[in-house]
């Protein structure tokens, strides 16, 4: 399928849709006292513009992992009328290493996505954070691991998206079943507690320091767990979410210089081939 441009009152609408299922989430995790903060750029347009990036189609949630878990425990009293919880413990064709919320009632689709099984429609990431290993070699070696379990699991989307050689190697890794990933992903999982003094990665997500090959290597594989337990509310588009206290030393450690904004070519939304909000 081809690429669907996006236009401006849609994608105001979809910010609207994915607000709302901030909101909810916000509402369950306050009930049971779970810790979630604004994660990526969803804390810096809370931070930068007060809501979203103008040009930005998602929303970005993170968790430790004690918290996730205990959220995944009671994802079942989200208003379904709202949104619903997806990972791939909820859905056999879910392959991505971190849960999404998705918006009832639409469909939205990624391009190169098309012939997924797993449910679509408009979603927020929400990224569980794992301890990783405190010595530098054994998160060398941790990383380049997850980065397999990655790849065998982006390999359904990669056998359509890329070409030649590509396309022949994401096709072979499409062959390795995604219970295989599931498994080894799940038994990392057992390692993490919120009460330990690691640092914290999403396992199944490109390191955020690895953007920036000038960090130190000791920088790129994970990031401080107080930056996750210590929080501040932020005000984001008239409501007020939790986010990361230290947002300067966050949003610096991801973007660099980030109250810059992009040059205009690079303010793109993700492409999609379908929507139905």
């Amino acid at each position: 399928m081809k690429q669907r441009q996006i236009t401006s009152e849609e994608l105001r609408k979809i910010q609207l849709l994915q607000l709302g299922m901030i909101e909810e989430l916000h509402r369950v995790c306050e009930l049971h006292n779970i810790s979630y903060v604004l994660y990526g750029g969803t804390l810096l347009g809370a931070v930068r513009h007060k809501g979203y990036i103008p040009w930005d189609d998602d929303a970005d949630i993170a968790m430790l992992r004690e918290d996730y878990e205990k959220f995944k425990q009671v994802a079942n009293e989200l208003n379904p009328e709202i949104c619903f919880f997806q990972d791939s413990d909820t859905d056999k064709y879910y392959r991505w290493g971190y849960g999404k919320l998705r918006r009832t009632g639409t469909k939205f689709v990624r391009l190169y996505q098309e012939h997924l099984k797993c449910r679509n429609g408009l979603f927020i990431d929400i990224f569980p954070l794992d301890d990783i290993p405190k010595s530098l070699p054994m998160q060398m070696l941790q990383d380049f691991y997850c980065y397999c379990l990655r790849k065998i699991a982006w390999s359904e989307v990669g056998k359509v998206q890329k070409r030649g050689f590509k396309r022949l190697w994401f096709s072979l890794l499409n062959k390795i079943p995604m219970s295989f990933v599931v498994k080894r992903q799940k038994a990392l999982h057992k390692k993490s507690s919120n009460s330990s003094d690691n640092k914290v990665t999403c396992l199944l997500f490109p390191s955020l320091g690895k953007f920036y090959f000038k960090s130190p290597l000791k920088e790129r594989y994970g990031m401080p767990k107080t930056w996750f337990k210590e929080r501040a509310l932020y005000d984001f588009e008239g409501r007020k979410f939790y986010g990361i206290k230290d947002y300067d030393a966050f949003l610096k450690y991801e973007y660099r210089d980030y109250m810059t904004l992009p040059p205009e070519n690079k303010r793109k939304v993700h492409p999609v081939s379908y929507i139905e909000i």
